[in-house]
C-alpha cells in the first residue's frame, strides 16, 4: 500500500485536475442537458469506471515494466513531474489568457441508461489522451523501496493510486449532471471564478511535482 500522504497528495493532484472543465465534463453536460440529469449521471459513472478499468490496465503495464527495466523507473518519475508542472502551467497559461472550454451541451440521442454507461466506459477506455495521463502521472508517486516484495509491492501502489484518479473526478461530474448547464456557465462567465480555479489547480500541480524532487513537505 501507498503511504497515506502519498493518497493524499494524489487525491488532491485528482481534485485539481478536475477543477476546470474538460472534455468528460462537457460530455456528462451534453447528457445531463439533453436526456435528463439522470442520464448525466449514468455517463458519470461511465466514465468513472472506464478511468479505472483503464488505470487498472495501466498499473499492470507499468508495474510489468519497472520490473523488467530498472532504469525506466527514474525516467518515469522525471518524466511524470515535468507532465504534472506542464500540466500547471497550461491551467495557468489558459487563464491568463483568458482561454476557456466553451461550455455548451451538444445534441444527444435518448438511450437507455445501460447503454449510457457502457458509452462513458468506452469512451474513457479508447481515448489516447487518457492512456497517456496514466501512463505519466502514476510513476512519480511509486516508492519501489517501501514495504512488500518486487512487482507485487509497485502494482498495488499504482491499483491503489490509479483508482483515486477517476473517484476524484467524479464529484465535480456528478454536480455538472445534477445542475446540468447552471453551474458550468456560472464558472464560464465568472472571470474571477475561472481564473481562481486554473490559478489554484496548476499552482497545486506544480507544488506537487516540486515536492516529489526537493521534498519540501
Amino acid at each position: 500500500m501507498p503511504p497515506v500522504d502519498t493518497i493524499l497528495t494524489v487525491a488532491l493532484a485528482g481534485l485539481a485536475l478536475s477543477a476546470t472543465p474538460g472534455p468528460s465534463m462537457l460530455y456528462v453536460l451534453s447528457r445531463s442537458v439533453g436526456q435528463s440529469r439522470a442520464a448525466g449521471l449514468a455517463s458519470a459513472i461511465g466514465l468513472g469506471l472506464g478511468g479505472i478499468l483503464l488505470a487498472v490496465a495501466t498499473a499492470l503495464g507499468l508495474a510489468a515494466l519497472f520490473a523488467a527495466f530498472d532504469w525506466i523507473v527514474p525516467t518515469l518519475r522525471l518524466a511524470g513531474s515535468a507532465y504534472l508542472v506542464w500540466l500547471g502551467v497550461d491551467m495557468i497559461r489558459g487563464a491568463r489568457g483568458g482561454a476557456s472550454m466553451v461550455m455548451r451541451a451538444e445534441a444527444v440521442e435518448v438511450r437507455p441508461f445501460s447503454e449510457i454507461v457502457r458509452q462513458g466506459i468506452l469512451i474513457e477506455v479508447l481515448n489516447p489522451k487518457t492512456v497517456l495521463f496514466f501512463a505519466l502521472f502514476l510513476p512519480p508517486f511509486v516508492d519501489a523501496s517501501t514495504g512488500g516484495t518486487g512487482t507485487l509491492n509497485v502494482q498495488v501502489q499504482l491499483l491503489v493510486l490509479g483508482i483515486l484518479v477517476p473517484l476524484t473526478a467524479l464529484p465535480s461530474d456528478i454536480l455538472v449532471a445534477y445542475l446540468g448547464g447552471t453551474a458550468a456557465e456560472s464558472i464560464r462567465r465568472n472571470e474571477p471564478i475561472r481564473m481562481g480555479l486554473a490559478w489554484a489547480g496548476g499552482l497545486t500541480l506544480i507544488a506537487i511535482a516540486a515536492n516529489l524532487h526537493f521534498g519540501f513537505f
